[in-house]
């Protein structure tokens, strides 16, 4: 039932150090729950600090975003398939923080509770998906799903328009509103991700296979999206290319 929803649903460990990294954008929202502290949190360009409860809802972003290491030590993520959200919690573009508190969403649910006090990791899982299956809404958007899968294969909008037989302005209004961003930077990120899977040290041979004019289109592309240049980029690991390698830990403030 869920499946035209959510990608995926998972249990997360590591034992990453204190610290912050960036992670690139995807174009996918999530919902992310700490089951070690009761907080999920992000920095802004000036550094400051802010704060939600453990249970968030994450729109996708159109830029980097840092994040604490310490809170993706034990963590449940749902990963909602591009438009899949919105059955969930209503318009995504209207969502403008990094992370909502599900709870000013759902109300009150005591759904990390509820998780923390799960008997195993497959129990917890299981108690998502029956919470998702309860608030399930509506049927998923098949038009909005296929100009997904357009735009991530590289067709511009005016195409993906075309193809949907409606104007560019009005796919333009309901893939922002069930998306969360607008399709032509929806598809940005999706290049973006397309040329993440390709390259293997040949930057400019992967700009030219994902569709970039050029290299210096794709630097300056990669740099709006990511706020690093593909030589500095440094990945955690070669499976979690999203998040880039954390800084150095900080030290305990005197």
């Amino acid at each position: 039932m869920l499946a035209p929803f959510v990608a995926s649903i998972g249990w997360y460990e590591s034992d990453l150090p204190d610290g912050r990294e960036t992670t690139v954008p995807t174009g996918a929202a999530q919902i992310v729950v700490n089951l070690d502290h009761d907080e999920l949190s992000w920095y802004d360009g000036g550094g400051v600090r802010h704060t939600r409860g453990g249970a968030g809802f994450c729109p996708p972003q159109a830029g980097p975003l840092e994040l604490d290491t310490a809170q993706q030590r034990r963590t449940i993520c749902v990963v909602f398939r591009p438009g899949g959200a919105h059955p969930f919690v209503g318009p995504v573009d209207v969502l403008d923080e990094p992370v909502v508190d599900l709870d000013d969403l759902w109300g009150r649910t005591f759904l990390r509770e509820r998780l923390c006090a799960a008997p195993s990791r497959q129990a917890a899982l299981r108690l998502v998906e029956v919470e998702l299956t309860r608030r399930l809404g509506h049927a998923p958007d098949a038009g909005i799903a296929a100009a997904a899968a357009d735009l991530h294969r590289g067709l511009d909008v005016g195409a993906v328009s075309e193809r949907l037989g409606i104007t560019t302005g009005a796919l333009r209004r309901r893939f922002a509103t069930r998306v969360g961003l607008a399709p032509k930077r929806f598809a940005r990120v999706r290049r973006l991700q397309r040329l993440l899977d390709t390259v293997d040290g040949d930057w400019a041979r992967a700009a030219a296979e994902v569709g970039y004019f050029d290299q210096a289109h794709m630097v300056n592309d990669f740099r709006a999206l990511t706020g690093l240049t593909p030589t500095a980029y440094e990945p955690r690991s070669a499976r979690e290319r999203n998040h880039v390698r954390p800084a150095a830990p900080r030290s305990a403030p005197r």
